[in-house]
């Protein structure tokens, strides 16, 4: 049975998000504080094999017009070097806009911005999922 586990990759921290056991929808599940770039890559694998994942999900972020951001460099090294450390699959997917509406949600929810940076990257990764995820059942 298929598990994916998915990352928002950002400069300080990192989202995880799984899926539920049938595939429909992404649970956000916790947020990985960045210590340094080998030792990012190395956690965000484990995670992955922790959480029993099949596929791994990543981010990447670009431009509203889809042409690459600053960002998307950088994702595309932390993707690059995470291909090279496991053997589970690791796709890309658009994550325009699923920070923003992360926050959204939790503003809507009244957290307060101290609390927010815990939990947006989670929700932001569960973004990424449900995008892929509703991808695959087209």
């Amino acid at each position: 049975m298929e598990r994916y586990v998915a990352f928002d990759i950002g400069d300080k921290r990192i989202g995880v998000a799984i899926s539920d056991p049938f595939n429909t929808y992404a649970l956000p599940s916790e947020t990985y504080f960045r210590k340094g770039f080998a030792e990012d890559v190395a956690a965000v694998a484990a995670i992955a094999k922790q959480k029993g994942a099949t596929v791994i999900v990543c981010g990447l972020p670009v431009n509203f017009d889809g042409s690459d951001a600053v960002q998307t460099a950088k994702a595309q090294r932390f993707i690059d070097a995470l291909k090279s450390v496991t053997a589970i699959p690791v796709v890309c997917e658009d994550e325009r806009f699923t920070t923003k509406m992360a926050h959204e949600v939790l503003i809507s929810e009244g957290m307060r911005r101290e609390k927010r940076k815990n939990y947006v990257d989670a929700l932001a990764a569960a973004n990424i999922l449900d995008g892929y995820l509703a991808g695959l059942s087209k």
